[in-house]
């Protein structure tokens, strides 16, 4: 009888305002991710980032998506080593959210909380005024970022 016990699942968090344009980028990439029913992923869809020291406390990866903007082309995808070092203050300095996801990665780094693997893909928006609806440029890049996340998903060392 073998003793091998099943791989932890990667518990992937999407994050997001879809009441924002391109804010809503992270909540439609998890929600992708959810509908193709990975072997070994949990996807979450978040509304507000101070939930994630609840869903991410008995998870040992963890892929956080989020919208971003920092300059870069619209539907740029930027990969974060978060478990290593803060975000970049230039790519979350702007945020719908009442406590931000820089603000919440840090407060989880003080208090011992950060998942042992922590991912954090932002992917660049283009417009996060009020409205329903994803830009043009990130709707065309969705597949693309698709993609690389379920590639960085299945091959951890091969993330950021």
């Amino acid at each position: 009888m073998s003793s091998e016990t099943e791989p932890a699942p990667v518990l992937v968090i999407g994050l997001g305002n879809a009441a924002r344009h391109d804010d809503g980028a992270g909540l439609r990439l998890a929600r992708f991710l959810e509908a193709e029913a990975l072997p070994g992923v949990v996807v979450k869809v978040l509304g507000e980032p101070l939930a994630l020291l609840d869903w991410w406390q008995d998870a040992v990866q963890v892929v956080v998506l989020d919208a971003v903007s920092s300059g870069s082309p619209a539907g740029t995808l930027h990969c974060f080593r978060a478990d290593k070092e803060p975000l970049p203050a230039q790519f979350f300095r702007f945020s719908s959210h009442d406590f931000g996801l820089a603000e919440v990665i840090e407060l989880a780094r003080a208090l011992g909380q950060l998942p042992e693997s922590l991912t954090v893909y932002g992917l660049e928006g283009a417009d996060f005024e009020l409205g329903e609806g994803l830009s043009l440029e990130l709707k065309q890049a969705m597949s693309t970022l698709l993609q690389q996340v379920k590639d960085d998903i299945y091959s951890p060392g091969h993330s950021c």
